[in-house]
This record gives structure tokens, C-alpha cells and sequence, in this order.
């Protein structure tokens, strides 16, 4: 439904996309990826036609409509309702419900209804612009960064309601997990190109690693070719026997158009500074409840009792507002609790990232200040290895505050906390603001440190591979769950998705009969030998399909090993270009039966649950 030819834009003589060249089909929901300050919010606003491209450009059908969430609040009516319905075409004003069907599942209520737009907080008012852009019912929905506004319950809602959504859609998230929940194909600026594949974005990211691999292999056996010829040149070029040789070398040498060397792309690299503790016990909260007013009719939360030992992972997680941040902020010391008490072991060292704390930092002070008076006992040297950890090497840790982006703030807030020695973490939305990368790499110091971890997030990904408990918002208290968040959703679930399925216990005026069990018993087996018998054709035809996309892949390397010699060689340009057309289909052939290996796997999976 969108071509984009050959789209370039830079600023200030940097170069963010050159040559962008993609199209957008019926029905394909993309993920749009890439570092912080690659473009992906500059490509989103030029389609938008907020923003004019230095080259190239783009058509789309006539009638095509564009929905793009603004981050600019302008309100103009005096009710929250007034002001959604505003998105409503001409025929459907009166249709309110369809703005509280989406305001509903976006976490407002029955009585916001009528409340002016003006009061709500900055990512309540972000939703509202969210609902008046999904009113319009646009044939493209552009969305940048969504799901730093939502909570974990509208994120959910959110990822039904784009699974359903008929037309086409582009969007930025930092939330691996609900990005690969709801897209078709991924997307991605790297090195000033753009890539776009059909699947998650794991398959996208393992295509480019696998590229950048082959580039580098090419680039390392043209320039060992072109060593080889230029020594010949150079030993017999001044001699009359094999200077006619030595020409034709030299010729070789200036037909090989050497790759060049891919830049070093730095990536977020630390360890959080664990400070040893031989405590059985960080914390403990007993009965502890909050209160802005101090009445215990006004609290937020009560009767919370739960304790962090060494290694702990304990999740924060509900709606927004409704005491999270405030939870950390207890236990950070920052607040009291209106009732309780909180205990902490004498050895116990605590760090707390706070989003908010970005406000605390001096817009007069470069990375390198900030780090330094965050732990004054540090060594110049130990300042620079927490800032290059930071992605803040060289001349870059120099910056001052004032001219970082959000992200690159949140990387110094990061780079304060694991300066100092801790061995209890308390962290309020970490992954905000950075990237998928930065993102990855913050999970997995978090699971590698052995202290007690608290973590308000929700990013249902983090809280997968993380959380062994929960502190959970719902049902207007907050509850400790011992055990996973799958298993919370699977024992419980949230109260605004509806109940979960209970099984009713047999009781005696519900027992069958001997010849009725006797059936039921033969039914059964019946059923699973039907089940063994397919699911031994389907475990046939998955070996099938595995043993073609191996033959396959093997095709594969060979045609690229092709591509590398016609590149050494100085091949043609038409023969390396039938060869990249033979790698395209054979890759389409590979993508079709790794679709097929999922269909297998999924029906296996079933036949194996309910056998």
C-alpha cells in the first residue's frame, strides 16, 4: 500500500538513513528498530509528512488514511468523552461507545468520563491522543514508542487490539516481546540502511549478524588478494620477463573494489557493582501500608508483608497510579509508611534507579562530573570504565547533561547507580528510553546479580525472564504472589480479563454409572491411540521439513561462498547479480518451511497437552 524509493535525511551534515528503499503490503504489521538516534522516529514523521526527506519520497494509494500518535497535547473540549469523539466521522458522532470501548481498555473509567482532558497526568493524556488517532480508523497507524505511557494492562488490551486491527501498521517499542506479539515482519535501521524481513525481531537481527559476518569475510579475502597481487607487482614490475604479468596484476588490483571496514558499534557492557553481604535476610515489610493523607481509608495499599533475600527477583507490577513507584519510594527510604514497619539487615547496601531522578542531574555537568560525584572514592580511570560501560567512551563522556537525549540520561542514571557498591537493587522502569540492545544486556546483569532485585516494570518480557515474585496492584489492594508471572496469569489473571476457568470437583450425585465409565474409559483410549497415530505422521513430516530446510541452508552458503569468489574474482556484474536472485528465492524456500515447522510444532504441542 506504500512504496518508499531511495529515502535519505540527515542533520547537521550527519546522516541518519541513506537510500531507503521499502513497501508496505496489505495487512502487514511492522516493527521498526534500531539504536537510539538511528531515525526511526524521522522515518515514521516523513511518511507522516511532518518532515521533508533530503532525497527520494514515497507514493500510496489515493483515500490512503494515516493515524500517527502525536506526543503534542492540544485539547480543545471540556469533557474527556467530548474530546475522543471529536475523532468520530461525521455519520458515527453519536456513536459513543466506540470512544469508552477504547478509552475503557486503555485504563480509564466510568467516571473520567466527564472530567476535563486538562487534569489527567501526562501518559493519561497520551492515551487520549492514542484513542482520538485509533477513532479515525486509519488504513496506516504510526505509533512511536506506545508502550512507554501504558501500564501492563492496557499493553495487554493494546496487543489485542492491534492483533485485530485490519489495516496496516508501523511501530516503534522498546518491548521486544509485545512488539514480536503483534507484528508480521520487522524492520530496522542499522548503519544507515534499512533491512526489512518477514518474522520477529530475532530472525531480523540474526540476518544481520549473518551479513555483517559475510561482509567482513569478503572484505578480509579481497584485501589478502589484493596484498597478494600488489606484491607481485612490486617484485617483478621493473622486470621484462613478467612485467606484462605484473600489468595485468595491477589491472586485477584496480577491478577489486575492496569492502570497507564496518565502524565499531559500541554496546551497553557493565556489571552492577555487587557489594558481598552473608545476610539470609535484605528486608523485611511487615503489614506496611500508605497513605498521602495519613487515613487509613485513603490508602493506597495495607497488610503488605514480604520479605528479599539474596538473590530474589521480586516484580512490581499493576496499573499506573496506583502506588508502585510509591512502594519503591518507601522502601528507598525517600517516604514512610503510614503503618507497618520495614526492617533491613545492617549489611544491606541499597541503589535505586528512579526515571524521575533525571531531573536531579545538573544540565551544567558532563557524564564524566555526574559519575564522579555519584562516588567520589573513584579513581579518574574508574570514572572512565563506568562511562565507557555507559557507551560514553572518549570525547563523548565530555557531554554535557543539557545535550543529551532521554536515553543517553537514563544510560547516566544507570552509570550512578552501578558506580557504587550495593547488594539490593530497587528499580523503577529501567528499560524506559533505551534501546532492544541496551534493553537485553540490562536483563541479563540483572539476573547475573546476586543481591535481592525489587523492579517495577511492564515489560512482560523482563518480567518472564526475571520475576521468582510479585507484588501485584489489582483488585484496589496490593498482594504478594509467590511464584512466577506466567503462573500468577495462569492461577489467577488479571480481574479486568475476566475470571479463569475453575474445575469443578466431582461430587456423588454427579458419579456415572459402571457401564458409562466403562464407555467413556474406551472412548478415551480410542482417542489416544487417534492421537499417537497423528501425531507420529506429524513428528514424520516435521523430520521432512527439518531435513529440507537443512539441504536448503546448505544451497544457501554455497550461492553466498559464490557471491565472495565473483567478488574476488572481479566477476560480472550481471553473473553476481543472478546470484544474489538465486539466494533470494532459496531464502524465500526457507522462510515458507520454517512457517510449516511452526504450524507442526504447534499441532505436536496440542496432541501432546491433551494426550
Amino acid at each position: 500500500m506504500i512504496q518508499v524509493n531511495k529515502l535519505s535525511k540527515g542533520y547537521h551534515n550527519r546522516p541518519l538513513f541513506e537510500d531507503v528503499t521499502f513497501s508496505l503490503s496489505r495487512g502487514e504489521r511492522v516493527g521498526l528498530v534500531g539504536r537510539n538516534g538511528s531515525g526511526k522516529s524521522t522515518l515514521m514523521k516523513i511518511i507522516m509528512g511532518l518532515e521533508a526527506p533530503d532525497d527520494g519520497g514515497f507514493s500510496m494509494p489515493k483515500g490512503y488514511k494515516l493515524g500517527y500518535l502525536d506526543q503534542h497535547i492540544n485539547f480543545t473540549k471540556d469533557t474527556l468523552l467530548a474530546e475522543c469523539c471529536q475523532a468520530l466521522s461525521f455519520d458515527e458522532q453519536y456513536d459513543f461507545y466506540k470512544a469508552e470501548k477504547i478509552l475503557f481498555g486503555l485504563g480509564f473509567v466510568e467516571e473520567d468520563m466527564e472530567k476535563s482532558p486538562t487534569i489527567f497526568s501526562g501518559g493519561f493524556q497520551l492515551r487520549i491522543n492514542l484513542t482520538k488517532t485509533l477513532l479515525k480508523r486509519p488504513d496506516l497507524l504510526l505509533l512511536d514508542e506506545p508502550t512507554n505511557y501504558l501500564d501492563i494492562l492496557s499493553l495487554r488490551w493494546m496487543r489485542r487490539f492491534l492483533k485485530s486491527f485490519r489495516g496496516e501498521v508501523i511501530i516503534i517499542t522498546h518491548d521486544r516481546e509485545f512488539m514480536d506479539s503483534v507484528t508480521t515482519h520487522t524492520m530496522g535501521i542499522h548503519r544507515r540502511n534499512l533491512m526489512k524481513v518477514k518474522g520477529p525481531t530475532e530472525k531480523y537481527y540474526s540476518q544481520i549478524l549473518m551479513d555483517e559476518e559475510v561482509h567482513e569475510r569478503t572484505r578480509v579475502k579481497q584485501e589478502k588478494r589484493v596484498k597478494e597481487l600488489q606484491s607481485f607487482v612490486d617484485r617483478f614490475g621493473a622486470k621484462a620477463t613478467k612485467a606484462a604479468q605484473a600489468k595485468s596484476k595491477a589491472k586485477q588490483i584496480q577491478k577489486i573494489k575492496v569492502l570497507n571496514e564496518m565502524p565499531t558499534e559500541y554496546k551497553l557492557g557493565f556489571r552492577f557493582n555487587y557489594k558481598a553481604s552473608h545476610a539470609k535476610v535484605l528486608m523485611e515489610a511487615a503489614d506496611l501500608a500508605f497513605s498521602y493523607t495519613g487515613k487509613a481509608e485513603d490508602n493506597l495499599f495495607s497488610g503488605l508483608t514480604f520479605n528479599i533475600r539474596p538473590g530474589d527477583k521480586l516484580a512490581v507490577i499493576g496499573k499506573n497510579g496506583k502506588g508502585k513507584t510509591t512502594l519503591l519510594n518507601l522502601l528507598s527510604g525517600a517516604m514512610r509508611p503510614s503503618a507497618g514497619t520495614l526492617n533491613f539487615s545492617p549489611a544491606a547496601i541499597t541503589g535505586y534507579y528512579q526515571q524521575t531522578n533525571r531531573k536531579e542531574l545538573d544540565p551544567q555537568n558532563t557524564v564524566v562530573d555526574e559519575i564522579t560525584q555519584s562516588c567520589p572514592t573513584l579513581s579518574i580511570s574508574q570514572v572512565r570504565a563506568v562511562c565507557g560501560a555507559m557507551m560514553f567512551s572518549g570525547d563523548l563522556a565530555e557531554k554535557k547533561i543539557s545535550v543529551l537525549s532521554g536515553g543517553e540520561q537514563s544510560r547516566v542514571l544507570l552509570g550512578k547507580i552501578i558506580a557504587n557498591p550495593a547488594n539490593l537493587l530497587l528499580l523503577d522502569e529501567p528499560s524506559n528510553h533505551l534501546d532492544m540492545d541496551a534493553i537485553d544486556v540490562m536483563t541479563e546483569e540483572i539476573a547475573k546479580f546476586k543481591g535481592g532485585v525489587i523492579i517495577v516494570t511492564h515489560d512482560e518480557g523482563i518480567l518472564r525472564s526475571l520475576a521468582n515474585k510479585l507484588i501485584i496492584f489489582h483488585e484496589d489492594r496490593a498482594v504478594l504472589f509467590d511464584g512466577t508471572y506466567d503462573e500468577f496469569l495462569e492461577s489467577t489473571g488479571w480481574e479486568e480479563e475476566g475470571p479463569k476457568k475453575t474445575v469443578k470437583k466431582k461430587t456423588k450425585s454427579s458419579k456415572k454409572s459402571k457401564k458409562n465409565r466403562r464407555k467413556d474409559t474406551d472412548q478415551k483410549q480410542d482417542q489416544a491411540k487417534e492421537d499417537k497415530r497423528r501425531l507420529k505422521k506429524l513428528t514424520k513430516e516435521y523430520e521432512e521439513v527439518e531435513s529440507k530446510i537443512k539441504t536448503l541452508e546448505n544451497e544457501l552458503e554455497l550461492k553466498n561462498n559464490g557471491v565472495i569468489s565473483l567478488t574476488n574474482k572481479g566477476g560480472e556484474g550481471k553473473k553476481i547479480s543472478e546470484f544474489y536472485k538465486a539466494i533470494g528465492r532459496t531464502q524465500s524456500k526457507i522462510d515458507a518451511n520454517y512457517k510449516t515447522l511452526e504450524e507442526l510444532l504447534s499441532q505436536m504441542e496440542t496432541l501432546k497437552i491433551e494426550g
